[in-house]
Formats: structure tokens, C-alpha cells, sequence
């Protein structure tokens, strides 16, 4: 009798894993053919295509069946934050670059578009055509008014930016810098703060957003997630970045600050993760202030998660080195049911 009842609830587990994977299908489908429309790929040589690594990042960060339009609208997140990585790391001129990061920082008042050649153009558009499309769809799932939405997911954008740029500054001069410096700079490269204000924006009620938006105890949250997917990259990636001549890593700022090895500054990052980790903790399982939905926390904290997936076995969104895990993966969770043999 128990055999039977411990079979019949690992098919009830079966069959709401698989139903769960014809939603995701589905949003899959959907992400891809607005990738394809987008017709940006087709238009840029330099950058990458990972569309399917993309939703695989938003299917980590929420996977229930309900939560389908932030799916897809955290893939739109995620899928540019790539191009304008490549944007800042294989394209632009440092004088270029400028222009583009005060063109996002001013938004669709900016006189510097007109100084930027055409793929960028094309991707400063597109930015700010999804934020836009973004903002309204938040708007009208919730009914608010404009100023709850659009000007948060701007301002993550120009902070981005400005970020990137300082990395790419450091890159072009070959400067290495202090370790406090290389992490204030990358908690905010890391794209956390970007992915954060959208969750928040999209899974907070109007009374969440008007009471306080995010609060202080949120900040330290997102950092400490900041910090994590910035080391987990740092980690897994340090060793192609520096044959390709990227200076800054956090492995390379302290071991050039310790006069250490790579190994014991690969031992010390791991050990800042930690710390960040503990930190989190602290937050999930403490008491949460009333302006902070608690799906907002779980997101947060499944971006960490996301990170140490994405970076355990070298980068994530970069070449060969990462495609046979990724590949088992995307094939396990978005193509194959789970056989039930029952039936």
C-alpha cells in the first residue's frame, strides 16, 4: 500500500513537472520569435546570441506557471544586458562609449545618439523602445501611472552604464585597480541592480511602491546578490579574460594587492561569496519590513543561485567551454518530459 501511495504521489510529481515544462515551451516560443523579430542580432556581427541561456536565467529566478510575462520580460532584461556588455567590451571607442552611456543617462533627450555610429544607434533604440514596451505592460497589469514605473528602470540603466564604462576605461588603459574599487564599481556591472528594480517593479502592489521603494534593508540584499554574481563571473571567467588582456577581475585586483597566487585569490574570493552568502541568509530568514513583498526577496535571492549555475564551469554566456552543461540542462528542464510509467 505504501509502494503504491509513494509511486502514485511521484507521478502526481511528474505530471505537475511536466505541465509546468509545456508553460515554459510555451514562453519560450514567445521569447524567441520577439528575439527574432527584433532583428537586432541580424544587425549587430559583434555581439552574442543567447536567447535560450537567457530564458534559462529568468526560468531560475521563477518558475511557476503564473509568473509567464515576467518570464519573458526578464529574458528582453537579460538578453541586453549582453548586447550592451559587447557594446562596452568588444565595440565602442572609449569616446564612443561615452556618448552612449550620457545618451542613456539622459534618456531619449539626448543630443549624443546623433554622435554614435549606426549599431549603436540601433542598440540605444532598442534599449529604450523594451524599457518603454516594459514599462506600460507593468503599468497596465497594475493600473499606475507612469512616474510609478518608467523612471526607476531608466535610472537602472544609466547606472549600468556608467559602470561598464569605468571597466572599459580600466581595460583600454590597462589599469588595475584597488579591490574596494574594482567591487563598489562591479556590484553595479553586474547587472543584479538592473534584474532587482524590474522584479521589484513587477511583483510589488501599488501600496509597496508608494510606501517606500525598496528599503534600506532591500539595498543590502541586492548588494550582497551583486556581489555574488560579480565574484561567481570573476571565478569562472578570470582565466579566458585575462588571455583576451582584460585587466580588472577581482582575482587580479587582490592579487595584485596580496602579492598572492591566482589559487589563493580564487581561496579568498570564494570566501567573500561566502560572507555575502551569510549576509542573504540573515535577510531571507529574518523578520521582513512590510513594504517588501516576499516574492521580491525569493527573486533576489535566486539571482545568487542563477550565478553559481551560471558560472560553476567557466562563463555561462561565452563559448564552447560551457555549452555541454548548458545543453543537458536546457534538454532536461525544456524538452523532455518526464516519462510516468503508469500510464
Amino acid at each position: 500500500m505504501k509502494k503504491k501511495v509513494g509511486r502514485a504521489l511521484i507521478d502526481l510529481a511528474k505530471v505537475n513537472f511536466n505541465v509546468v515544462q509545456s508553460v515554459l515551451q510555451r514562453d519560450l516560443k514567445q521569447i524567441s520569435r520577439w528575439w527574432k523579430d527584433l532583428g537586432l542580432i541580424e544587425r549587430l556581427d559583434f555581439t552574442r546570441d543567447r536567447v535560450v541561456e537567457s530564458f534559462l536565467c529568468a526560468v531560475g529566478l521563477a518558475i511557476e506557471p503564473e509568473f509567464s510575462s515576467f518570464r519573458i520580460r526578464l529574458t528582453k532584461i537579460i538578453l541586453m544586458i549582453l548586447v550592451l556588455d559587447d557594446v562596452y567590451d568588444v565595440y565602442g571607442s572609449i569616446e564612443e562609449l561615452k556618448h552612449f552611456t550620457t545618451a542613456i543617462d539622459k534618456w531619449k533627450n539626448a543630443r549624443e545618439v546623433d554622435e554614435l555610429p549606426e549599431p549603436m544607434k540601433l542598440c540605444f533604440q532598442a534599449l529604450t523602445d523594451i524599457t518603454e514596451e516594459i514599462s506600460v505592460e507593468i503599468q497596465n497589469e497594475k493600473s499606475w501611472d507612469d512616474e510609478h514605473v518608467q523612471p526607476h528602470l531608466q535610472r537602472v540603466w544609466g547606472d549600468f552604464c556608467k559602470a561598464m564604462l569605468v571597466e572599459a576605461k580600466w581595460c583600454r588603459d590597462g589599469r588595475t585597480p584597488s579591490l574596494k574599487e574594482y567591487l563598489t564599481n562591479g556590484s553595479v556591472s553586474s547587472s543584479g541592480t538592473v534584474i532587482s528594480v524590474h522584479s521589484f517593479c513587477s511583483v510589488s502592489s501599488s501600496s509597496e511602491m508608494e510606501s517606500s521603494f525598496l528599503e534600506k534593508s532591500d539595498h543590502h540584499l541586492i548588494h550582497n546578490v551583486c556581489l555574488i554574481i560579480r565574484l561567481c563571473n570573476d571565478v569562472g571567467t578570470s582565466k579566458v579574460e585575462q588571455e583576451r588582456g582584460e585587466a580588472a577581475s577581482s582575482i587580479a585586483c587582490y592579487m595584485r594587492e596580496a602579492d598572492a597566487t591566482e589559487e589563493e585569490a580564487k581561496d579568498y574570493v570564494k570566501g567573500l561569496i561566502a560572507r555575502a552568502w551569510k549576509k542573504i541568509n540573515e535577510k531571507c530568514f529574518g523578520p521582513q519590513p512590510p513594504a517588501t513583498p516576499r516574492r521580491f526577496v525569493d527573486i533576489t535571492t535566486n539571482m545568487a543561485r542563477v550565478a553559481h549555475n551560471l558560472y560553476q564551469d567557466g562563463d555561462g554566456f561565452g563559448g564552447q567551454d560551457h555549452k555541454h552543461h548548458h545543453k543537458k540542462q536546457i534538454l532536461s528542464l525544456l524538452v523532455h518530459p518526464l516519462r510516468i510509467e503508469s500510464c
